[in-house]
C-alpha cells in the first residue's frame, strides 16, 4: 500500500477503494453486468494471467464499464494460456485464448464496448448441464 503524504493522496486512495467497494456491491446482480473470468491456474499465472487480470480490473473501471472481473481455476486450455471467459448480459460466454495486455485492450474496445468479435476465440467443445 502506498504511503499517504498529503490530503490529495488520501482522497485518491478513498476514491479507488470506494470504486472497488461499489463493484463488489453491484456484483450481487452479475447477470446485468459484463462478467470476465481469468484462468488463474498455474499454467495461466505462468503465462501472464495476473497482469491480464489486473489490466481488466483497472481498465474496466477507467472506461466506465460495469464489469465483474474474477479469477477461476483451470479452464482446460493450457495450450492457449492466458485464457479468459467473457459473458455479456443476455449472451452466451465466449472464451478467448493467448490473451496478453494488448489482446485484452482489443477485447474491451471491440467486443465489450461494440459487440464485435475478435481473433482468439476458442471454439466450444463441450455441453453444459443445466
Amino acid at each position: 500500500m502506498a504511503k499517504v503524504k498529503s490530503l490529495a493522496d488520501l482522497k485518491r486512495m478513498k476514491e479507488d477503494l470506494q470504486s472497488k467497494m461499489d463493484l463488489r456491491e453491484k456484483s450481487n446482480a452479475p447477470d446485468s453486468m459484463v462478467q470476465i473470468k481469468v484462468g488463474m491456474a498455474t499454467c495461466g499465472i505462468a503465462s501472464g494471467a495476473k497482469e491480464v487480470m489486473n489490466f481488466f480490473i483497472e481498465e474496466s473501471a477507467k472506461r466506465g464499464i460495469a464489469a465483474v472481473v474474477t479469477q477461476t481455476g483451470c479452464m482446460g486450455y493450457c495450450y492457449a494460456e492466458p485464457t479468459i471467459e467473457v459473458k455479456m448480459p443476455g449472451k452466451d460466454p465466449i472464451v478467448f485464448g493467448d490473451v496478453d495486455v494488448k489482446k485484452a485492450d482489443e477485447i474491451i474496445e471491440k467486443y465489450v464496448k461494440h459487440g464485435e468479435l475478435v481473433d482468439g476465440i476458442i471454439p466450444v467443445n463441450y455441453n453444459t448441464i443445466d
